[in-house]
């Protein structure tokens, strides 16, 4: 694809530089390890303050640590959920970025594997 040199005012107009500067491609943007890289794509409205939208894609890295205020996918209890990991007194908090979802206390007998770290998220307007 191709990527125009200069920047797109999001204010008020200003003049274009109407050259492409070179092509990009969006694996080289978005994937930094390819090997340890998957896509998800997102369901609810738990992680609207972070800017996750139902129906965008998610671009998680396998790689990474899932450290404290991390945004992290995990199976829990089987199921996939995409939240914010929290750490309070040793408890793991699974975090929703939205008023009106509870964060998730993770408890003993809960199953939980934290599958990759979110590091990119793919926003249809």
């Amino acid at each position: 694809m191709p990527l125009f040199s200069g920047k797109v005012a999001a204010g008020f107009p200003s003049p274009a530089d109407n050259y492409i500067e070179k092509t990009l491609d969006l694996n080289e943007l978005l994937v930094q390890r390819p090997a340890a890289t998957f896509f998800v794509r997102a369901e609810g409205e738990s992680m609207l303050g972070a800017g996750i939208h139902p129906n965008d894609i998610l671009v998680v890295d396998r790689s990474l640590e899932p450290v404290t205020g991390k945004i992290i996918i995990c199976a829990l209890n089987g199921e996939l959920t995409v939240k914010r990991l929290k750490s309070e007194r040793d408890v793991i908090v699974l975090g929703a970025e939205n008023p009106a979802y509870p964060d998730i206390v993770v408890q003993d007998g809960m199953d939980m594997v934290i599958w990759g770290v979110v590091t990119n998220v793919i926003h249809s307007v």
